[in-house]
């Protein structure tokens, strides 16, 4: 079994929550895994390219081995995963993601697969968009989203795109969420009430930016 989280944009708190799935489920005695297609933004140490989002994960989940393990695709520049395969001249494959998945879900009764960027993010420019490796993994998705001003917007479009593209969805969570602010209150309301699609969790402790 897996699930894959994606959310409404870049910076919701997708490797938060990633994280602490598999930390929890882990902590309940199911073992857990987490996988991440691709990622961008990895910062170059002696040389090596370290994945933050992977990195975090491992750490706060207690996921051994190397971050090759569960990450198919490291690039250093901060740009779209498409641009930055480009200027790696690297040519990224869905046959590549399916087999390291299988790889990855075969030591593991479930898996968390992580996203990069929004479900529409580009990996190959008109020709892989994030929402086809959800579909060619045969995954339903998590949506993570900001609380805040705009996120009824982004939470909507992601949601009905999701819907067109024939992806199932197993809930909202609602992230940097306050619980005394009026606005987060009501963007929980209408987001539940304009989408169908019920807020599973409200997690208010995930600020850090990762």
């Amino acid at each position: 079994m897996s699930i894959f989280i994606t959310g409404t944009g870049t910076d919701v708190g997708k490797t938060y929550v990633s994280g602490e799935i598999v930390k929890k489920l882990r902590e309940k005695g199911i073992n857990c895994g987490y996988y991440k297609p691709v990622l961008s933004g990895a910062e170059k140490v002696n040389g090596r390219l370290i994945p933050g989002d992977c990195e975090y994960v491992m750490k706060v989940s207690g996921l051994e081995g190397a971050f090759e393990d569960y990450v198919s695709y490291m690039f250093e520049p901060a740009v779209s995963p498409h641009l930055a395969a480009q200027m790696a001249n690297v040519e990224i494959s869905i046959d590549k993601i399916k087999a390291d998945y299988n790889r990855i879900q075969s030591k593991f009764n479930y898996v968390v697969v992580e996203g990069a960027g929004g479900i529409t993010c580009p990996l190959k420019l008109n020709s892989i968009l994030m929402s086809d490796v959800i579909k060619a993994l045969n995954l339903e998705i998590i949506i993570v989203a900001d609380s805040g001003l705009g996120t009824i917007n982004s939470t909507l479009l992601t949601v009905e795109y999701a819907k067109q593209q024939g992806i199932g969805i197993k809930g909202i969570i609602l992230n940097r969420y306050d619980k005394t602010n009026p606005m987060h209150l009501d963007n929980k309301k209408s987001i539940e009430i304009l989408t169908g699609i019920e807020v599973i969790e409200e997690i208010s402790c995930g600020q850090k930016k990762i």
